[in-house]
């Protein structure tokens, strides 16, 4: 798994254009990676509404919830599925709309700074071992294309939108993804 860092593009992943999207500010670069869960309508994984929320197209017919949220205009840089494919919506280079009203250390605008992956998930079910697995191998991707990101500069929603936002919620298992994270590391150094 490789980032073209002239591209911003993630070689395994299917490639889905948000137009929910900008350029970042001129000189800044991604610094933190941000965790999110989505799943639509909520709690249902597998359909193909949230392609659909980050392309515009929601049909508000759809689902009642639809309603509520078909006037969004949000996208994440990758979703992580629950079969462990992986999806990108906006290269890594350009500023994906994800993080809301946030701040980071005290740095307001994330969206600015970071990188947004989604996992099809819900604040109250566990995540897909696959998942864990894909996600700790895209962070060693990004990572080693970009020197400003590390495995220690990974936070949740929830740690930049405090009491706005819960996710990726508490069956998101941190330390079994900083484990997996270390072991591909140590697998690095000696390889």
């Amino acid at each position: 798994m490789n980032v073209d860092t002239e591209n911003g593009l993630l070689d395994v992943a299917r490639q889905v254009s948000s137009p929910n999207c900008d350029d970042r500010p001129p000189g800044v670069v991604p610094e933190l990676i941000v965790l999110h869960n989505i799943s639509l309508p909520p709690g249902e994984f597998g359909g193909p509404w949230i392609e659909s929320l980050f392309l515009n197209t929601l049909d508000p017919g759809d689902h009642p919830f639809f309603a509520g949220i078909v006037r969004l205009r949000v996208s994440a840089h990758l979703l992580v599925e629950r079969s462990g494919n992986l999806v990108q919506f906006v290269p890594f280079h350009r500023r994906a709309w994800h993080a809301g009203v946030s701040s980071y250390q005290g740095r307001e605008a994330c969206n600015d700074f970071t990188i947004g992956i989604e996992l099809e998930g819900a604040d109250d079910a566990p995540y897909d071992p696959r998942q864990y697995a894909v996600l700790a191998a895209a962070i060693e991707a990004l990572t080693t294309a970009y020197p400003t990101l590390s495995s220690g500069r990974i936070r949740g929603h929830e740690h930049i939108a405090s009491g706005r936002k819960t996710d990726p919620g508490p069956w998101f298992d941190w330390s079994w993804l900083r484990m997996m994270l270390e072991a591909r590391d140590s697998v690095g150094r000696s390889g």
